[in-house]
């Protein structure tokens, strides 16, 4: 996210929103069908050009496809494709150089209820780039916040749809103006028991609302959540995460020059048997066999062996 959160916390925040939809359905979403979810992936992919902004949220699904979850509020839809375009040639590439083979890549793209008709297709000859929409301006989002906020206040557990949903009602059609929504929904976050959740949705409204939110506000919240008791269990755990694959790490490197230094070894022991043998083997008529065995290095066995073969 941009605005000041520094990597460290946009780590935790990641870390949190992969525990809120690992194994989550997009039918939330409207997207009935697709597989669910297995991970949350980095969002930001090497490009040559450094004004390429990052995806909005990429998923790995249990399918093993890719999933490009973007948000939009603006009907550019030939412009946003292309960037999606962009951005699916970016995680193609990186897969591709560690894998050594093509992942299926899934384009959803959720417009704000600013949105009411959308394009799905990137038509360019050859070239064809597809994508699913999901209209939020059909979302009752009053409704859905009202119901979800009678479920806090009475100390009821929220589904994982709930949850999710909850995350969504800033960008959905309501009466107040979608600043006003994003700070009603926080406050609700925060009134809910359940500190893990908390630190979930709360995540999930920042990255969701990331292109919209004011940032002054944003930075407040950010802020807030450093205090959170679970935020700071989750920077332990990222620590000592980080500690072991450092361990691990230095491990490998130890054992890579360890590896080396007994490949060098070995050869040079071989490149000094070669040498003996070669001198070996010119003594045969010259010396006996133990003579040249003490000034080779090699066994009585060995120079036996040699003049065997040199008899042959």
């Amino acid at each position: 996210m941009p605005g000041g959160i520094s990597h460290h916390a946009k780590d935790i925040l990641f870390k949190s929103l992969s525990a809120l939809y690992q194994n989550q359905a997009l039918d939330v979403y409207g997207l009935h069908g697709l597989p669910r979810i297995k991970a949350l992936l980095p969002n930001e992919f090497p490009s040559v050009r450094a004004d390429e902004r990052r995806a909005d949220t990429v998923f790995l699904l249990e399918d093993d496809s890719i999933l490009l979850l973007e948000y939009e509020s603006n009907e550019r839809f030939l412009d946003n494709h292309l960037k999606y375009l962009d951005y699916a040639c970016r995680i193609l590439h990186t897969y591709y150089q560690q894998e050594k083979r093509i992942r299926p890549i899934r384009i959803v793209v959720i417009y704000t209820s600013d949105v009411t008709t959308a394009r799905e297709q990137l038509d360019a000859g050859d070239v064809l780039l597809s994508s699913k929409a999901v209209l939020l301006g059909e979302f009752n989002g009053d409704a859905i916040f009202h119901a979800i906020e009678e479920k806090v206040h009475n100390g009821e557990p929220l589904t994982p749809e709930e949850t999710m949903k909850l995350i969504l009602v800033p960008l959905m059609h309501t009466r107040f103006d979608r600043q006003t929504m994003i700070e009603k929904t926080i406050e609700l976050a925060k009134a809910i028991g359940d500190e893990p959740k908390q630190l979930h949705i709360i995540a999930g409204v920042l990255t969701a609302t990331d292109k919209f939110i004011d940032r002054s506000y944003a930075e407040k919240v950010k802020e807030w959540i450093k205090m959170n008791k679970v935020f700071r269990l989750l920077v332990e755990e990222l620590e000592q995460e980080r500690e072991e694959m450092l361990k691990k790490v230095m491990q490998e490197k130890e054992q890579a020059v360890q590896r080396v230094m007994q490949e060098k070894e070995q050869a040079i022991k071989q490149t000094e048997k070669r040498k003996a043998i070669e001198i070996a083997k010119n003594l045969l008529d010259v010396l006996p066999i133990h003579e040249i065995a003490k000034r080779t290095g090699l066994t009585v066995a060995e120079v036996a062996d040699l003049a065997k073969e040199m008899d042959k």
